[in-house]
């Protein structure tokens, strides 16, 4: 299983995005299941712009089976809403923490993203140990 962040829903879907060559390149060569969160939707429409070509674009993606959607229960919206706290210094927004929640309740640490920056100081917690995302590529 693998997550993706809306950073690559952008690119992927906006083909004037610079990284949209790229991130195709890696969708084409990805055989793992490929799953999102809400909030992470919710962010890349509001960035394509609902009334787009994009926009059109990632929800006959999602329809078809690109990706499946990941949804909260209230034990993972309310951790979502404890990792917002936990980076406090390093803000992290809804979609992020819904990455976060949705690897730590799915067993995964797999993630889609182009944003190295904020992923690579993000941590899923095992137990009671955390481990560092695994960013893809």
């Amino acid at each position: 299983m693998i997550l993706v962040d809306t950073g690559p829903l952008i690119a992927l879907f906006d083909p004037r995005d610079a990284r949209h060559v790229r991130c195709r390149e890696i969708l084409e060569s990805i055989r793992t299941p490929l799953q999102t969160t809400l909030p992470v939707l919710t962010e890349a429409f509001h960035i394509l712009s609902p009334d787009s070509r994009g926009s059109d674009s990632l929800r006959e993606f999602v329809l078809l089976g690109g990706t499946s959607v990941w949804f909260f229960d209230a034990p993972s919206l309310e951790r979502a809403f404890e990792l917002m706290e936990v980076y406090r210094d390093h803000p992290m927004d809804l979609a992020d923490a819904s990455l976060i929640a949705a690897a730590e309740a799915l067993g995964t640490r797999k993630v889609f993203t182009i944003d190295r920056r904020d992923f690579g100081t993000y941590r899923v917690k095992r137990g009671h140990r955390h481990y560092p995302v695994e960013m893809i590529p």
